[in-house]
């Protein structure tokens, strides 16, 4: 068994002096020492190689692997394996060549400072990521424990919760914690006006007015939260499609015929690392759908330009499939041989031609077919009456 070689080390801001007496004699006996200029300024003092992260960032693990052989430590902040890079690391070498030294995470820290039981939040990260990405975890009383980007992230922050009725929301930025430099900035997010150092971690506990806007991880956002052009996947409709479609960590979706993204963007909410590409070949819809993405808090929707099934070839295989547009046997045959074991597939379709379509399909491969009817009460005259929706036709099969 190859012996580790590779020691990823957390630091904190009081550097050297809170390293356990083992992890910093790691440290100290260090040939080669990999991290950015704060982490090399945490550890001044120690007789090593020094090396600044790699530009670009993906040529990190090509960097460690010229090092093999030597006794090498990388300093990451807290612990590296919460959103930090000893994760990247683990997925490009062997783990039994590392062993990982933890620290202290901001999230412990600030979750210390704040009181809060870490079981009872939600930690998130938009640092060096979208800071969109957020918004999907708007909740009332939800509490959330923020890694940001930079000193402007918390005012961003403020203004998506005061646009979606969050205002009142208590918000408390810490910077340097642990350090000797250590600050705090309270405030809500209707006023806040701080200027906070750029490393920074947020605290935020969701505070809804009357008006706020409720939008739950469950699919079934109301239409008028979307942009579209009248042709999407209608609340009810939507919300059963994408339950069919089973949302779960990390999986990737096509949405063949993606419109405004409705499918799309819901299941990318409705699990934590939910993937999805859109196909769609109409540009005024792929404009929409990439806007519904960024308001609605999955601002990592990829969306192609392409007609099916042509479009489909090269892609990344999916775990789930919707044809919401561009229905053929053709389509479906290139989705379905594409798609991975125990993977998902539901088809809409709402005109006879396409429906008679889904019928041949359900009747030479199977799975389940269904009608779905939705009758809104509307005014009819002085009483009130049911107006029905055009009828969908759904037709959903796991892939065994």
């Amino acid at each position: 068994m190859t012996q580790p070689w590779l020691h990823i080390v957390g630091i904190g801001e009081d550097g050297m002096d809170g390293l356990t007496p083992a992890t910093r004699a790691v440290v100290e006996a260090a040939e080669v020492i990999i991290g950015g200029d704060r982490h090399h300024s945490l550890s001044d003092g120690v007789t090593a190689e020094r090396v600044s992260w790699p530009s670009p960032f993906d040529a990190l693990i090509d960097t460690l692997l010229s090092y093999r052989g030597k006794r090498v430590v990388v300093l990451a902040t807290g612990d590296p394996l919460w959103f930090s890079v000893g994760a990247r690391i683990g997925r490009g070498i062997p783990p039994g060549e590392i062993t990982y030294h933890p620290q202290l995470s901001a999230f412990q820290l600030a979750s210390a400072r704040m009181g809060w039981s870490m079981a009872d939040l939600e930690t998130l990260t938009v640092h060096g990521r979208p800071v969109e990405q957020m918004i999907a975890f708007i909740q009332p009383d939800a509490r959330l424990l923020i890694l940001t980007t930079g000193s402007e992230t918390p005012g961003q922050i403020a203004r998506f919760l005061t646009e979606r009725g969050f205002g009142r929301s208590p918000m408390t930025v810490f910077a340097n914690m642990g350090g000797k430099d250590e600050a705090r900035f309270d405030g809500t997010a209707e006023n806040w006006s701080h200027e906070v150092p750029a490393f920074n971690t947020l605290a935020v506990e969701c505070i809804a007015a009357p008006n706020a806007a409720l939008l739950p991880r469950v699919p079934g956002l109301p239409d008028d939260l979307f942009q579209h052009d009248g042709t999407m996947t209608k609340r009810e409709v939507r919300a059963l499609t994408v339950a069919k479609l089973m949302p779960m960590r990390g999986a990737l979706l096509w949405d063949i015929g993606t419109g405004c993204g409705s499918v799309a963007v819901e299941w990318m909410r409705a699990a934590r690392y939910a993937r999805a590409i859109g196909i769609e070949p109409r540009a005024d819809r792929r404009a929409m759908a990439a806007a519904n993405a960024l308001a609605l808090g999955v601002p990592r929707l990829e969306i192609i330009d392409g007609m099916v099934p042509a479009a489909l070839e090269g892609l990344e295989a999916p775990d789930a499939v919707f044809i919401g547009g561009g229905l053929s046997e053709g389509t479906y045959v290139s989705a379905w041989s594409a798609l991975k074991p125990l993977g998902r597939m539901v088809a809409n379709a709402v005109t006879l031609e396409s429906q008679a379509v889904l019928l041949e399909l359900y009747k030479t491969h199977g799975g389940e077919l269904i009608q779905l009817g939705i009758s809104r009460a509307d005014d009819l005259g002085p009483r009130t009456g049911w107006r029905p929706a055009m009828p969908v036709m759904q037709w959903s099969l796991i892939k065994r």
